[in-house]
């Protein structure tokens, strides 16, 4: 059979679950051959993350458990962008508050999450990066932060050991430092 690929069509949308402001969507889709199936996605926000490097070249990174994991992973700063702030202010604002460096903070490009989620991850990467104050990290956030070399943050990357890879690689590769 000879189908052409083209958007399905959305029969329905139900909330499955919903907490800390992300949700499970269920979907029924009309899939290209007359079949409806169902597809559960992750329903969340804009997110970004940051590469920050010190004017010494150590890449700033926090030491956080993650629940999804279980396990303490060594994370480049982010989060979710709020509602009527753009990413680039999200993400200054994210740095110094999880870290307490500030950098000269320039965009990268844009990243989905992956196949089942409705996110879009914006990437950016800080360089100059001076700690100015303490960190202030949210009330659900408990991080040590920690200075890197480039090459350990590249085997830390190559170790599949942390969330956001794409983040570091597109980064690396904006700076030119793969």
């Amino acid at each position: 059979m000879d189908i052409k690929i083209k958007k399905w069509q959305e029969i329905s949308r139900e909330t499955a679950f919903e907490k800390y402001g992300r949700k499970i969507e269920k979907i029924n889709y009309k899939l290209p051959d007359g079949r409806v199936s169902d597809f559960y996605i992750k329903s969340e926000g804009i997110a970004a993350g940051i590469l920050a490097i010190t004017k010494d070249n150590k890449v700033v990174v926090v030491k956080e458990f993650r629940p999804g994991p279980n396990e303490v992973l060594l994370e480049m700063p982010g989060g979710f962008v709020d509602p009527n702030e753009k990413p680039e202010d999200t993400i200054a604002r994210e740095l110094l508050e999880e870290t307490g460096y500030r950098g000269n903070v320039q965009f990268v490009t844009r990243t989905l999450d992956d196949a089942y989620s409705t996110m879009d991850r914006y990437c950016f990467v800080a360089t100059d990066c001076e700690k100015i104050s303490e960190p202030k990290p949210s009330d659900k956030e408990f991080v040590e932060v920690e200075l890197i070399s480039i090459e350990e943050f590249r085997q830390n990357l190559k170790s599949g050991r942390m969330t956001d890879v794409e983040v570091g690689y597109l980064c690396l590769d904006h700076l030119n430092l793969l």
